[in-house]
């Protein structure tokens, strides 16, 4: 049996950029299982599934698999499949706020049109959960095969989740992060010092006058992800981080732009409005663009 599917470029507005996702936007009759082998199939970081709404408040269920397991939620895959049901017309010109339901429940992003053309979508992410600063910088440094000098010298290393967690690790530049390598073996320790084996996310502050606030990469070899091009479900923390540790002011913090992908040859422009301060952070959202680049049928077996 043949099922249509939609490749889309997400967190850039140029084809052959940014995140790949894959949508398959009638993912009714597969089963779960089936649906990983799907998306080990892709062998994209993400693919969704599209399903009939399951709760109240919610116009469509959504689920998210990456090629090693399935997520209870992620930033990509929702921009991607906003504007893959927008293209679809699932969702109709001028509708301000749609609403997935993820595995963490309803999640609203909210539309931006240039008349019948979706121009860009912001997705609201939970506000964060931040976890103690992690004491063993060495095997953070480790982790990413840098020395300890690498790590910024006045930022913590900090697990911080709004709906996943990530182990942010600040370096003191953007050679830093372009240098780093994953070490398994120091992965593994990092893991079970901090308690968050999802993923490690890297980043560094950009100078005044670039072209965006932080630049950074993501790891999470433990999902099957080697390196990510574009972390929407990472960046919510980043930017919430920025705001805890008063790296950002209250201006900036509502225009954060993190440049991903761009060591993967994948440049991926990652928008992050935070609303509240240092103590208490009121609004979280991740927002971006996302362009069509393929069409396909997977012919497979229900």
């Amino acid at each position: 049996m043949a099922r249509t599917f939609l490749q889309y470029d997400v967190f850039t507005d140029t084809a052959l950029t940014g995140n790949q996702l894959a949508v398959f936007p009638d993912g009714r009759g597969l089963a779960p299982d089936l649906m990983q082998s799907i998306a080990r199939e892709m062998n994209f970081s993400e693919t969704t599934f599209i399903l009939p709404a399951e709760q109240p408040g919610t116009d469509i269920r959504m689920r998210i698999f990456t090629p090693g397991l399935e997520l209870p939620m992620a930033g990509h895959p929702v921009i991607g499949s906003t504007f893959a049901l927008a293209d679809a017309g699932t969702i109709r010109p001028g509708t301000e706020r749609f609403v997935f339901g993820l595995g963490i429940g309803p999640t609203p992003v909210d539309l931006e049109w240039d008349e019948a053309r979706l121009r860009f979508a912001w997705m609201t992410q939970r506000n964060p959960v931040f976890g103690p600063a992690i004491e063993d910088r060495a095997t953070a440094a480790a982790a990413l095969s840098l020395g300890v000098d690498d790590l910024s010298p006045r930022l913590p290393v900090q697990v911080v989740s709004c709906g996943l967690q990530y182990v942010l690790v600040p370096l003191r530049d953007r050679e830093a992060v372009d240098r780093a390598v994953t070490d398994g073996a120091a992965m593994r320790r990092l893991a079970v010092v901090s308690g968050c084996d999802h993923g490690v996310f890297l980043f560094a502050m950009l100078p005044a006058g670039s072209d965006g606030t932080v630049y950074s990469r993501m790891f999470a070899p433990g999902a099957g992800v080697a390196e990510d091009p574009a972390t929407g479900s990472a960046s919510g923390p980043l930017g919430s981080y920025l705001v805890r540790h008063k790296v950002v002011s209250d201006a900036t913090a509502k225009q954060i732009v993190s440049l991903q992908g761009v060591a993967m040859k994948r440049p991926s422009r990652i928008h992050i409005a935070i609303e509240g301060d240092a103590d208490t952070i009121r609004s979280v959202k991740v927002g971006g663009e996302a362009v069509l680049a393929a069409r396909g049928e997977l012919l497979i077996s229900d």
